[in-house]
């Protein structure tokens, strides 16, 4: 993979997906979502040369100036773009596909302090909402939409939209490469399952009612 092709995507990305981006001078200067996968980019090759210290060195700084937390030995395919950016967090082994999108508060987050494989896997093309946490070394599917502020602890499979906590596979549908996660529109199986009780309550209220005297 081309530092310098990734980088010109990571770009095209931010112009492709996002309305406010007016050229590409504003968004080399004005984005800090770019800036972070742009230098994340170098850390990774100094982590791969074994300058560990430089690269975190590195993370460290670009976590102070944007917000943003990347290990360097995140594996970060091309066309990444972090919409606003603020409080993302992407652990050491975290793996994601290209032309991925995510919005500030992400975590892609491990749940255990063992050594190995701790963090998610995101495939190609898939939408994380705002505020979501991912947790575990969890595969989630190609072309996956995961609304905001769901917390997901299990594999996803591709195609699917996801909201809830935990996260729960509310769609097998996928219509663009355009991050068009519009949660007016996603379900709320939480919010289904309450009228379900309270319809089951009703039906039960009426069968004692009709066996009194």
């Amino acid at each position: 993979m081309s530092f310098f092709r990734s980088v010109r995507l990571d770009v095209s990305a931010v112009n492709d997906r996002d309305p406010a981006a007016r050229n590409f001078l504003e968004i080399l200067i004005n984005y800090p979502g770019f800036h972070a996968i742009f230098w994340h980019r170098i850390a990774n090759i100094l982590w791969a040369l074994r300058l560990k210290l430089i690269a975190r060195l590195l993370s460290n700084i670009l976590r102070t100036l944007t917000g943003i937390e990347i290990h360097p030995a995140a594996k970060i395919g091309e066309g990444f773009f972090i919409d606003h950016g603020m409080g993302v967090v992407i652990g050491e082994t975290s793996e994601i596909g290209t032309n991925v999108t995510i919005y500030q508060g992400v975590t892609l987050g491990g749940v255990s302090a063992n050594p190995g494989k701790r963090h998610p896997t995101i495939g190609d093309n898939v939408i994380i909402g705002a505020g979501s946490k991912i947790l575990g070394p969890l595969i989630i599917g190609e072309n996956t939409k995961i609304g905001a502020n769901s917390v997901v602890i299990n594999d996803i499979p591709e195609n699917s939209t996801v909201v809830g906590v935990p996260g729960k596979v509310v769609g097998k549908s996928f219509s663009s490469l355009a991050p068009d996660l519009y949660h007016n529109k996603l379900p709320d199986p939480s919010g289904e399952d309450i009228l379900n009780i309270r319809k089951e309550i009703e039906e039960l209220k009426k069968k004692m009612d009709s066996l009194k005297p």
